[in-house]
């Protein structure tokens, strides 16, 4: 059973599995059986694809159908000030 909104949404922005799967560094044929259902993709993956598609992963996986990105958490804003003023 088809469990992500993968195809749909890939389809939405003409384009083709293979850029999908060279954009997530995998085969075509691995990304086939993602969008298939066959495999179960990653949760690395798919925040790969939710930013990709400017998404969030509840929209790929139809936990809601608001396309829209959620906004950035306020502790994830804190973290990446403290990437930027960290000292190497």
């Amino acid at each position: 059973m088809d469990m992500t909104r993968l195809k749909e949404i890939r389809e939405d922005k003409d384009i083709k599995q293979i850029e999908i799967a060279n954009y997530l560094n995998i085969t075509q044929a691995q990304y086939c059986r993602y969008e298939t259902g066959v495999n179960i993709i990653s949760i690395e993956k798919l925040d790969k694809l939710a930013n990709f598609y400017n998404t969030s992963i509840d929209y790929l996986l139809y936990r809601t159908d608001e396309r829209k990105p959620y906004p950035r958490s306020i502790l994830n804003k804190d973290k990446q000030t403290e990437k930027e003023y960290e000292v190497i």
